[in-house]
């Protein structure tokens, strides 16, 4: 049963133990995929491919990201039509624990790549509904505080990354179960212990709106979803090769430095992203903030690009890192106020939710064909034109027609 509100600031805000349990489940979510896909996953292609590694970490990528990009809409839109994000969750859960265990059994490339695409199933049949379930919850005017405290979810994988990597700690099948049961544990919380605040206003079908006013709102979903698109390509690029980049440099980097690096930044990601919600939420101003990261993202992978020593690469990545997620954390958050129709959330959040996973088959094809002839150098040169394009495009945003701020129409 709900929290009932008490009073006017009660009926206007969410709880914050609430939060707090959604918040470790999305942590949880992203622990399933973030040690797995950016460092026991390659560590393992690696081991299997040798020389073509690059290659069939693309093929990965790329089967991954269709299966994500269909099951996310498909099991958001089930999620809008059972009017049950739990039940929904928990066989998620469940079932992409199983499967991330099963891929211990993998001994060839091929049943590693079937492996993937079904526990990429069983995954978004979780996060999918977990993602729509903050849009049920949480009032506009604390769109920001999530949007912070979404900001742990990426650190905390890292940090399971950072920790299940420590050399002689655990081997390689056995990190698959570590990952499966701390997902676990973060994510039964929330649905055993979790009574958030009912608010109908949040559930309320879509009244109809004036045509400046529904253009203007199309518009903006319009400029959000292309900009994230944007950032998510190199953000999934480094996400995908932060490992091989950095043996490029320093062939003596190993499968726990990266895993260190990665959480390194990502945690100081979390008190920035949480400064900015805050900021964002007290001013009413969800877009400028969007805008300046990017561009900062755009600048570091400049740097990247051009940096002539391991500690220069590394100051740039950490710089990347930092700018990119704030951005990514932020903008989630702010993609719930965008989004007009309650009775369509999950699915309209799995359809925008392509701008998380279309971009792996598109970095994987621009890696196959820039890398070997230019090397990441000129990859990292085109990713960061994308995320300046992403700055232009949301900062634009703001300066558009009858707009003297970037407040949502």
């Amino acid at each position: 049963m709900a929290d009932q509100a008490s009073g006017p600031a009660a009926i206007e805000r969410q709880s914050i133990r609430f939060l707090l349990l959604y918040a470790l489940a999305a942590a949880g979510g992203a622990v399933a995929y973030v040690p797995f896909l950016t460092i026991l996953l390659p560590v393992r292609v690696e081991s299997m491919a040798g020389a073509q590694s690059v290659d069939w970490l693309a093929y990965a990528a790329f089967a991954g990201a269709i299966a994500a990009s269909v099951s996310n809409i498909g099991f958001g839109w089930l999620s809008d039509l059972t009017r049950n994000r739990r039940y929904w969750i928990l066989t998620g859960l469940v079932i992409s624990s199983i499967l991330l265990v099963a891929l211990r059994s993998a001994n060839d490339l091929a049943t590693l790549l079937g492996l993937l695409v079904l526990w990429q199933l069983g995954l978004n049949m979780m996060l999918s509904p977990l993602a729509a379930w903050a849009g049920d919850t949480v009032p506009d005017q604390q769109k920001g505080l999530l949007g912070g405290l979404l900001a742990f979810a990426p650190a905390l994988g890292a940090l399971s990354g950072a920790v299940l990597t420590i050399p002689g700690m655990l081997s390689a099948d056995m990190r698959m179960v570590a990952v499966a049961a701390i997902v676990i544990a973060c994510v039964l919380p929330v649905l055993l212990f979790g009574r958030p605040v009912h608010f109908p206003a949040l559930h309320a079908p879509a009244t109809s709106q004036s045509a400046e006013t529904s253009g203007a709102r199309r518009r903006l979903v319009a400029r959000m979803w292309i900009a994230r698109l944007l950032v998510q390509i190199a953000e999934a690029t480094l996400f995908a090769y932060l490992y091989l980049w950095l043996r490029s440099i320093n062939p003596e980097i190993g499968d726990d430095d990266a895993a260190q690096i990665f959480f390194g930044v990502l945690f100081l990601t979390v008190p920035a992203s949480m400064l900015v919600g805050r900021w964002m939420d007290r001013n009413d101003r969800p877009i400028f903030p969007l805008g300046i990261t990017a561009g900062v993202s755009s600048l570091a992978l400049v740097s990247m690009a051009l940096a002539p020593s391991l500690p220069l690469a590394l100051a740039a990545y950490a710089m990347f890192g930092l700018a990119s997620h704030v951005f990514l954390s932020l903008h989630t958050a702010q993609t719930l106020r965008v989004l007009p129709r309650p009775e369509s959330r999950g699915r309209d959040l799995g359809i925008f939710n392509l701008t998380n996973t279309v971009p792996s088959p598109i970095m994987s094809v621009l890696t196959i064909m820039l890398v070997p002839v230019f090397g990441f150098a000129g990859l990292f040169g085109l990713l960061a034109g994308l995320s300046a394009l992403a700055c232009i495009i949301l900062l634009t945003a703001i300066r558009a027609p009858k707009s003297q701020n970037d407040r949502l129409p």
